[in-house]
């Protein structure tokens, strides 16, 4: 369609969901944490009254702390939970192993991720027990802990009960558990559940809670409910360099978006909207297009197709599997998921 050459650039966008701004509540939010003097390092009432709201949202006396990105996030929760002569258990499509340039090895002193088979992004229950169970002897790294990502790389959802099954798993044989939860708000906005029964009643010990990619200028959340693990936290943080002087700048905004479910609402847009590019793909003939779980549509175009809309500007990637990977975001518009699904027709 010729008219794709004349839209601006961010309306090309889906190569994933944190090439887009932050929205505006989040954007007022961090503007108005500028007013003033304020407390530096987590001390100011602004940071007190987010991390209420977060024990209120999840129900329960959780710990939390706030880091400038997923890469510290997960790495130190992970660090956090096991040692350096132990063993994190985790899918072979997850990010940590594909997508963290060894940092979660490199924050723990070395623990080992041990990849356990995936269908669709999501862990074999029996495949997690084999890696834990298949070697007790001290010449191999000890399983301390499992890391599930909710929603996974594959843009699929964990079912509650298949939380419990991993981490009941995972509890019987003294292992901690860990949620990447980069996408946490998509999944939880897609299952209609409540924070708790994804988190801690399905047996999670630690969240990380993605910001970045629902909306927030910068940030997560890491969400210690088994608050004796993260007792030195705030020290990792600090050695990391991920202990902001200015701490309102990041827990501001998640004010905002906590306010009114903000946060659920662009995810919910999110959502719906790659279920409607996943359903205009799907009608087209001889289109291998994967339902769409979350705010990620995966579909299976030929080569010159694809070098065809990266022609056109379309900005995607080629992700798990060589499929692409079209990723929506709260900034994303009806107008261009109609534009794309229609060029990618055209291409064909």
């Amino acid at each position: 369609m010729p008219a794709t050459s004349k839209v601006p650039g961010y309306y090309l966008q889906f190569a994933s969901d944190n090439t887009a701004g932050a929205c505006p509540e989040a954007l007022a939010a961090f503007n108005a944490a500028n007013a003033g003097f304020i407390s530096s390092y987590g001390e100011d009432e602004v940071t007190r009254i987010v991390c209420d709201r977060l024990r209120q949202l999840f129900a329960t006396d959780c710990d939390v702390y706030f880091v400038f990105n997923g890469t510290a996030a997960n790495s130190l929760a992970l660090a956090s939970l096991c040692q350096s002569y132990q063993g994190v258990i985790c899918a072979e499509t997850a990010h940590v192993e594909t997508d963290e340039c060894g940092a979660p090895e490199f924050f723990s002193n070395g623990a080992k991720l041990l990849l356990a088979r995936q269908q669709d992004g999501k862990m074999d229950a029996a495949n997690v027990e084999h890696l834990i169970t298949r070697r007790r002897d001290q010449h191999y790294p000890r399983p301390k802990v499992l890391t599930l990502t909710q929603a996974t790389e594959l843009g699929t959802l964990y079912s509650l009960d298949e939380i419990a099954v991993l981490t009941a798993i995972a509890k019987r044989h003294g292992l901690h558990t860990h949620m990447d939860g980069a996408r946490f708000a998509n999944a939880l906005a897609a299952l209609e559940v409540s924070p708790a029964d994804m988190t801690w009643r399905a047996g999670i010990d630690v969240l990380c809670f993605g910001g970045t990619k629902m909306g927030l200028p910068l940030g997560e959340a890491v969400v210690f409910f088994n608050r004796a693990l993260g007792e030195d936290f705030s020290w990792r943080c600090k050695q990391a360099g991920q202990l902001a002087s200015k701490m309102r700048f990041l827990s501001a905004p998640w004010l905002a978006m906590l306010d009114d479910d903000t946060w659920l609402k662009h995810a919910g847009h999110a959502n719906r909207l790659a279920r409607r590019l996943a359903e205009r793909l799907a009608a087209l003939p001889g289109l291998a297009c994967r339902p769409a779980q979350a705010n990620s549509v995966f579909v299976q175009l030929p080569e010159p197709a694809m070098a065809r809309l990266r022609q056109t500007g379309w900005v995607f990637h080629t992700f798990i599997g060589d499929m692409a990977r079209f990723m929506c975001s709260w900034a994303t518009t009806e107008a261009a998921v109609d534009h794309l699904a229609a060029d990618i027709a055209a291409s064909l």
